[in-house]
Order: structure tokens, then C-alpha cells, then sequence
């Protein structure tokens, strides 16, 4: 037996057979939680941001053009949830980029933990749209052409952006003592 592909399942689903968007959400609920744990930085508020992406997905299926990739689609979903949460927390709470690294009693353990620590702290000071490429870059693995197709930008806009991030992220990992030049 064959696995239905997205658009099957998207044509399926908007014919009535809803048991095709749960095949969805159990196809993409894994790199939608991912995204969004980068983007937002905590396990909280990603699960909030997926299942507003999955909700907001299930309610826009009508407007979904198969011929562009699900996956972009809904990635694309998954970025503007996180942006507006973002946006949403900036006015009501300061990021804190003190909280203590989780990690183990072995150096090479505690080493790999402060390192983490000392990424996560870095992606979080990056601006909302220099972490979304970084995040879809180095956590999605996504081409640049998809990315500018998510984020609906050019993909000259995208390798710029990138540049720049990466360059904040040396910068910030440099002055705290993560890595050396």
C-alpha cells in the first residue's frame, strides 16, 4: 500500500474525509514543533504556535494552490504564527537570556550544554526575520529558493538576511565566550 501524498490527502480532506488532515498533522506536527521551538525558544509557546498553524491550515485548505508544495505552505503558516507570538510577547515580556543551561555532570556533557545554551541565547537576540532564515536554513535544511517561497521574499532577501544573521550570531557567540576566532 502506497503512502498518499500531501495533495491527495489536502483533495481528500476537502471532500469531507477529515481523518486526511490528521495524516497531515502526524506527517508535519514533528518539523512544525521544531520550527517553531527555535523561533519561539520554548516548548510552551512552540506548542501553541503548532497548533495554531494547524488550525489555521485546516481553515485555509480551500485557498492551498497544489501546485506549490504543502510543506512550503504550511511552513510558511508556521513562520507568521511564530512572528505574531513574537510580536505578542515583545510587548508583554523581556526575553531572558540568563536562564541556566540544562545539562549533565560530565565536562564534555556540561560543555555541549553551555554551548547549546549559549546558541539558543544568541538566536534569541537575532531580530524575528534574521532567526526565521537561520532557523529554516540550519534546522529546516531548506534550499533558498524555499525559503523565499515561504517567507514570500526575494531570495536575494533571504541570502542577505542570512549574511547578516550569521554575522550577529558570530558576533554575540563571539563576546560571550561560546567560540573563538
Amino acid at each position: 500500500m502506497t503512502t498518499p501524498g500531501d495533495e491527495q490527502l489536502v483533495r481528500r480532506c476537502l471532500e469531507g474525509h477529515r481523518d486526511s488532515f490528521g495524516l497531515l498533522v502526524e506527517r508535519y506536527e514533528g518539523p512544525i514543533f521544531n520550527l517553531a521551538l527555535r523561533m519561539v525558544g520554548n516548548a510552551e509557546d512552540a506548542r501553541d504556535v503548532a497548533q495554531n498553524t494547524f488550525a489555521g491550515a485546516f481553515r485555509g485548505l480551500p485557498t492551498y494552490d497544489p501546485e506549490r508544495r504543502f510543506f512550503s505552505w504550511i511552513y510558511r503558516i508556521a513562520v507568521h504564527e511564530s512572528l505574531d507570538l513574537l510580536a505578542r510577547r515583545r510587548a508583554h515580556e523581556p526575553i531572558d537570556p540568563s536562564r541556566p543551561a540544562e545539562g549533565g555532570a560530565p565536562d564534555a556533557v556540561l560543555d555541549a550544554a553551555e554551548t547549546s545554551a549559549a546558541v539558543k541565547r544568541a538566536l534569541m537576540e537575532l531580530t524575528p526575520d534574521q532567526r526565521g532564515v537561520v532557523v529554516l536554513r540550519h534546522w529546516g535544511n531548506l534550499s533558498y529558493r524555499e525559503m523565499a517561497e515561504i517567507l514570500g521574499i526575494p531570495e536575494k532577501t533571504v541570502k542577505s538576511r542570512l549574511f547578516t544573521a550569521r554575522q550577529a550570531l558570530r558576533q554575540a557567540l563571539t563576546g560571550s565566550g561560546a567560540i573563538r576566532t
